[in-house]
């Protein structure tokens, strides 16, 4: 009778503990992270571009009203230009970018692209773009550029 008893609560419990694990792993696995807080000075964000290397993502995250609104900033070129972490078809899912191998990747559909395509992207993946401007050796956003896209957080 006591043997019964505990196949029945396996049986019960062990689908519980299955689903409990798959929901952990796939809930960790779709998080966007959280990168360092951007420089501010006043109501920008000045980063020093000489610290930028070429064609390689730099990702911050801003906390705008309890959101966490992550962006980065890339220099190609002779041009800095930034981007919201944040795809322009699939920002619903908040799954951001990845710099992986020389390419930037799509968190949520993997489509990749060179730093270089940035700016085009690939259909309706591309990161979106944030205005900027670079003044001496120093890349500026304006805080409220960030905050008025806060709702693609």
């Amino acid at each position: 009778m006591k043997s019964e008893i505990l196949d029945r609560r396996e049986r019960v419990f062990r689908p519980a503990w299955l689903i409990c694990i798959v929901f952990i792993f796939f809930a960790a696995c779709s998080k966007q992270p959280s990168y360092p807080v951007p420089p501010q000075r006043g109501s920008e964000i000045v980063l020093d571009v000489r610290f930028l290397q070429p064609e390689t993502p730099v990702f911050f995250t801003y906390r705008y009203h309890g959101k966490r609104i992550s962006f980065f900033v890339v220099r190609t070129g002779n041009r800095v230009n930034s981007f919201l972490d944040a795809c322009a078809s699939c920002y619903p899912h908040k799954r951001g970018y990845k710099y992986e191998n020389g390419m930037l990747v799509c968190r949520f559909c993997n489509v990749e692209y060179s730093m270089a395509k940035i700016e085009g992207g690939i259909g309706g993946c591309y990161p979106i773009r944030i205005t900027g401007s670079v003044r001496g050796a120093e890349y500026h956003i304006p805080v409220t550029a960030l905050e008025s896209m806060a709702d693609k957080f």
